[in-house]
């Protein structure tokens, strides 16, 4: 079997405490013993940790490549995260930057159904970028989201996803708007000749997954969004593994900031919005876009773009899709950015134009292909 490398930064005072920082991370995220009462054989030579190289970054960081026994993971992909950074993530000056999964690994975690080429044939839309308006706000009865989503997937919209914040709550309970939703979004395509896709927000309770997911699939959506900051990544490989599901998936970041915000402990933009989103199996990767109101900067949305989308990274790649900051007027300057391979998040914004919301979504694509 071929070992996985999970790439670190740490931030230390010398290249010594760097190396002992690094020897401790290799026993923490395994054995989670002292080093002295490792067990000789098959624990210490296979199962513990192995610091593989560590290099100087600049003044106070530096680069470790730690790699780990897939017999340390199993099957389970909560326990390679576990591996990855679990007890670690409670130390200061960590941050995983990288994931190599190596070939046993990759075999076992096989990522995205779809991708990027699969959810463009979904969404019949074979080249350039894809348009998601976002049915909102919480607190619409499931009729004006309905009629909302109508119109959008009337004007052109590829897909069309819920606000995070609708769930099951009483002004639209879940069964109810993914039924009346899904309705009209067929009735447009219908009139249209059109492939929308809609996406209702598989949210409720852990024990309405299951039902919710087949609920969504028996009245024609067109895939679902996931919250893993909330449900957990395995929600989404469940899923993405069941051939009888079938249906695309999204991730929303909710939830997910405070493990990318600091400059000294947790994941990097494109490893937790990038990298482990493709790991679970999500087709599409939602993230704060630059310009909006969550303050990620130009290089890091590019950062996770590329991670989405990089030919080796984890299974297919995926669509990256950026959202807060997205608008009509910023069109052109969001293609010029990200390229054509990614779907664009239409916000708040949309609802200014009422009930010429349709209009707003011919003026993006016309924005897009002039871009």
């Amino acid at each position: 079997m071929s070992r996985f490398v999970v790439h670190y930064r740490i931030f230390a005072s010398s290249f010594d405490e760097a190396a002992e920082r690094a020897a401790g991370i290799a026993l923490e995220q395994t054995v989670e013993v002292p080093r002295d009462v490792v067990p000789h054989g098959y624990v210490e030579d296979e199962i513990l940790g192995r610091v593989e190289s560590l290099t100087t970054e600049c003044s106070g960081q530096y680069l470790a490549r730690i790699s780990y026994s897939p017999d340390s993971v199993g099957t389970e992909l909560p326990q390679l995260l576990n591996v990855v950074f679990g007890n670690s993530s409670i130390q200061k000056g960590i941050k995983v930057i990288g994931l190599d999964l190596g070939k046993t690994l990759s075999e076992r975690f096989p990522g995205a159904r779809f991708g990027v080429k699969g959810v463009r044939e979904r969404a019949n839309r074979p080249a350039g970028g894809l348009i998601c308006p976002v049915i909102k706000p919480q607190g619409c009865d499931a009729d004006t989201l309905a009629e909302i989503a109508y119109r959008c997937a009337l004007a052109g919209a590829d897909v069309i996803k819920d606000d995070h914040g609708l769930t099951d709550q009483a002004m639209a309970p879940f069964k109810t708007r993914c039924e009346k939703i899904s309705s009209a979004v067929a009735r447009a395509n219908r009139e249209t000749g059109g492939s929308c896709l809609y996406l209702p927000n598989l949210a409720g309770r852990t024990e309405d997954f299951v039902d919710f997911a087949r609920f969504a699939k028996d009245c024609g959506a067109g895939g679902v969004l996931v919250l893993p900051g909330l449900f957990g990544f395995d929600l989404i490989r469940r899923l993405a593994a069941d051939e009888a599901f079938d249906l695309p998936i999204m991730a929303h970041p909710s939830f997910l900031g405070s493990y990318v915000l600091s400059d000294t402990l947790g994941f990097t933009h494109a490893m937790m919005f990038g990298v482990l989103q493709r790991l679970a199996g999500a087709d599409i990767a939602i993230f704060p876009n630059v310009g909006g109101r969550f303050g990620f900067s130009e290089t890091e949305c590019l950062a996770i773009a590329r991670a989405c989308r990089d030919p080796s990274g984890v299974g297919k790649p995926i669509f990256p899709s950026p959202g807060g900051g997205t608008s009509v007027e910023r069109a052109g300057e969001m293609k010029r950015m990200y390229g054509d391979d990614v779907v664009f998040l239409l916000g708040g914004s949309l609802l200014r134009y009422g009930r010429h919301i349709g209009e707003a979504i011919v003026a993006m694509r016309q924005a897009l292909a002039a871009g």
